[in-house]
């Protein structure tokens, strides 16, 4: 339908009546709507939330992905200075953190550059076009008139201006357009260059890398007793005897949740083994037998995905292939067990973490914690390491609970070994019972071919989606 416009007379006729006049026109639907932006710029539309432009003239980006060890710092920090026409130097990148940067979610799948690197590009090309517009104005000449170096604004007579001194006028606080053109590639001169990667020296000589070699004034150390197994309910322990053993300040419990916080990492370890050999559990139901684990998960209900339903006959000389695959639990096994460090200050709680989306971990601390989202800043610190996942979410809940009951001195909590192989979420078993289909002339193929019928068994079954999408469903 499209606007109504009645003449003088239809009007005249309509008087002492109601005339109501409305549009379901699509395209002025749509112009009433923002536009769709590009990669996380569509959830993270304001240009001050990626890039700052500081007094020096340098500027300072704030990416929402996270550094793994996937090198994304480095990569993030060339795409901004490519854009921003400044040297590596002086573009500084800071560490995600849920008071200032972008929510992005959950760093995986490989998205970073797909998504945090298209928002930054479009991002500082937008900006570099704003301080070419300040410029020009000070200067009294078009825009496309000027040449930027190094974070220097030249105009054609030798005139000069610094991004340091447009830094006080320009106003990043608005939302992005996206319709800045970014350098075609055939210009890039740092972006695509091989550079040493900003997170490697500290790793190989021994410096501050990681959270776990992160230390904060006044910290003390906490360490955890994990029941038995799964789904255990504490009883009892002898709190005690490790509340009067050398350094110790606190054993912190809250239902079955049992830690401890020493002066010293040895004490809190020493203290743990006390607590480990007086407590009491009910105990959570048995594990199955590793040996037997296939039989379990063929017994468990399964999430039916259909990938293609034809209804074709099969061709003459077609030759079926059925095969079963297992894969058993498998441990991530990051070399460092997973750390986090927490401090409970004025009411609000302060987590440094390794986690691979600090917003998601911020959501469910406050469930954990009963707070505000507000009251809670996660901060991303690099662990030594995470393929697939680790402990990261749960060690942060540790460290949280056990900085709250010894406020206000910040707790950093490591897992010990066997916590992390414990309760670490491993990567599912699963089964695999997949039928191919050949006709003559054909290549097989597994599960995608037009009869083709796949059927996975696993310890999750909410995971079958993500694992189908791995063997190329």
């Amino acid at each position: 339908m499209n606007l109504m416009s009645p003449t003088r007379r239809e009007f005249t006729a309509g008087l002492g009546s109601i005339i109501v006049s409305f549009s379901l026109d699509p395209k002025l639907a749509v112009a009433q709507q923002a536009a769709k932006l590009p990669g996380s710029l569509a959830e993270n539309r304001m240009l001050d939330a990626w890039i700052r432009i500081n007094a020096d003239g340098s500027a300072t980006i704030f990416p929402g992905k996270v550094e793994l060890g996937q090198g994304i710092t480095t990569a993030l920090t060339q795409i901004a200075a490519e854009e921003l026409d400044l040297p590596l130097a002086r573009v500084r990148v800071l560490t995600t953190d849920t008071s200032r940067s972008p929510n992005e979610g959950v760093t995986a799948g490989s998205q970073s550059i797909e998504y945090g690197g298209t928002a930054l590009r479009l991002a500082s090309a937008e900006v570099r076009a704003i301080l070419l517009d300040l410029a020009a104005k000070r200067f009294g000449v078009a825009s496309d008139m000027l040449t930027v170096a190094d974070g220097t604004i030249g105009s054609a007579d030798g005139r000069k201006v610094g991004y340091g001194e447009l830094a006080a006028e320009v106003d990043l606080h608005r939302e992005a357009t996206a319709t800045v053109a970014p350098k075609p590639p055939a210009t890039h001169k740092i972006v695509g260059k091989s550079i040493s990667r900003f997170d490697i020296p500290n790793k190989v000589t021994g410096g501050v890398a990681y959270v776990q070699d992160m230390r904060l004034l006044g910290m003390v150390h906490g360490r955890i007793v994990r029941p038995p197994r799964p789904g255990s309910r504490l009883d009892g322990v002898d709190e005690a005897t490790a509340k009067a053993m050398p350094g110790v300040i606190a054993v912190v419990r809250d239902g079955s949740f049992l830690g401890i916080v020493a002066e010293r990492e040895e004490q809190a370890i020493k203290a743990r083994q006390a607590l480990i050999k007086s407590a009491k559990w009910t105990l959570g139901p048995e594990l199955p037998d590793p040996a037997k684990i296939y039989d379990v998960l063929l017994a468990l209900p399964t999430e039916d995905i259909v990938i293609s339903d034809k209804q074709a006959s099969m061709p003459e000389g077609t030759k079926v292939i059925e095969a079963t695959y297992r894969k058993p639990y498998m441990a991530h096994a990051s070399i460092g067990p997973s750390c986090a460090l927490a401090e409970f200050k004025d009411g609000k709680m302060t987590v440094w973490t390794h986690s691979q989306g600090v917003f998601p971990l911020r959501n469910h601390l406050s469930l954990g914690l009963k707070l505000p989202v507000a009251d809670i800043r996660c901060i991303h610190a690099e662990g030594s390491g995470c393929y697939g996942h680790n402990g990261a979410d749960d060690v942060s809940l540790d460290a949280a609970l056990l900085a709250r009951a010894v406020a206000p001195r910040p707790v950093r909590l490591q897992w010990m070994r066997d916590d992390e192989f414990g309760w670490e979420p491993y990567g599912p078993a699963m089964i695999m019972q997949a039928k191919a289909v050949r006709s003559r002339g054909e290549r097989s193929s597994i599960g995608i071919t037009s009869f083709g019928a796949i059927l996975i068994r696993h310890g999750r079954p909410s995971r079958v989606a993500t694992i189908c999408s791995r063997v190329g469903i």
